[in-house]
């Protein structure tokens, strides 16, 4: 396909063209306001409508700076950011905790990053409590019944994308085409770590996905739910996924969303094929041993 229209670095672009218009209230969540700008800059939250209802907002900027972090601009994902993140959660699911699952606000996560931002001060004082704290308040948030939507539009790359975006229960995407990456390194650093060369490398990529990049080799791995094929394809996209998600909880089906429900999703598109077997060798060799270990009462 020809490149088209490219939405990498148009973060706040992406969220108008998402939610209703003029809806977006950013820097509010319920009773919670955000009210330091010189905090996590790189993070944008807030409270807007899609299609009507209440949903929280969750992106990176990709055109912020945090002047005490050297390290955090263009969308990467810093310390402070992190924990903005995680505080726009917690602000979501103290707003809704009265309400019934059916009820619960969505989540919609915007993902274009290249990255957290590891310099030696975010090292020093806890980079990956911010980004821990984070994941944890996104699966807090799936328990609980939020339906989490995460919309890659741009890069989802390392352990950015596995804080600000693998913990949701559906990962959409704009198809490559539009110059979408994902993917937890390039191959030139997993030659060095896993010291083969490149050119083998590359040419593994060509037919499994686990050595590719990109949203189409993560759709065969399961990982995203859909590609999406135009720019204005993302809202209708967002909204009836967020329709599935609550059919999904409501019938007890939990355990096909998220992280454990995109790896059957991959068994199912045979990008993952040998980890049923895995899954099946590893609850047998368990049961062989339970009793020892785990002795039922």
């Amino acid at each position: 396909m020809e490149a088209t229209e490219t939405m990498m670095g148009r973060g706040r672009d992406a969220i108008d063209m998402i939610v209703d218009a003029d809806s977006f209230n950013e820097g509010t969540i319920g009773a919670k306001t955000f009210d330091d700008p010189e905090f996590g800059p790189g993070a944008v939250v807030g409270t807007a409508a899609l299609n009507g209802e209440a949903v929280t907002i969750i992106a990176s900027d990709a055109n912020a700076f945090n002047e005490k972090f050297p390290v955090v601009y263009a969308g990467i994902i810093g310390m402070e950011e992190g924990y903005k993140m995680a505080q726009a959660v917690y602000a979501s699911l103290e707003a809704d905790k009265a309400r019934p699952v059916a009820e619960k606000r969505p989540l919609v996560l915007i993902v274009d990053t290249p990255g957290n931002g590891p310099g030696k001060v975010e090292e020093i004082f806890g980079m990956n409590k911010a980004t821990g704290a984070y994941q944890l308040a996104l699966a807090e948030a799936r328990l609980a019944g939020h339906p989490i939507v995460a919309m890659v539009i741009g890069r989802a790359i390392s352990g950015a994308f596995l804080c600000h975006g693998l913990q949701a229960d559906h990962i959409v995407s704009l198809d490559a085409n539009f110059g979408t990456m994902i993917h937890v390194m390039p191959l030139t650093s997993v030659s060095r770590i896993i010291r083969k060369d490149l050119e083998t490398l590359q040419e593994l990529s060509k037919g499994n996905p686990v050595f590719a990049a990109g949203p189409r080799f993560f759709y065969a791995l399961g990982g995203v739910e859909e590609l999406v094929g135009t720019i204005d394809g993302m809202r209708p996209t967002i909204i009836e996924h967020i329709k599935a998600i609550r059919a999904a909880k409501a019938a007890g089906e939990a355990d096909k969303l998220g992280p454990w429900g995109r790896g059957q999703l991959g068994a199912e598109r045979e990008g993952r094929k040998v980890r049923p077997e895995v899954i099946k060798l590893m609850n047998q060799e368990f049961a062989a041993v339970a009793e020892k270990y785990a002795p039922s009462r």
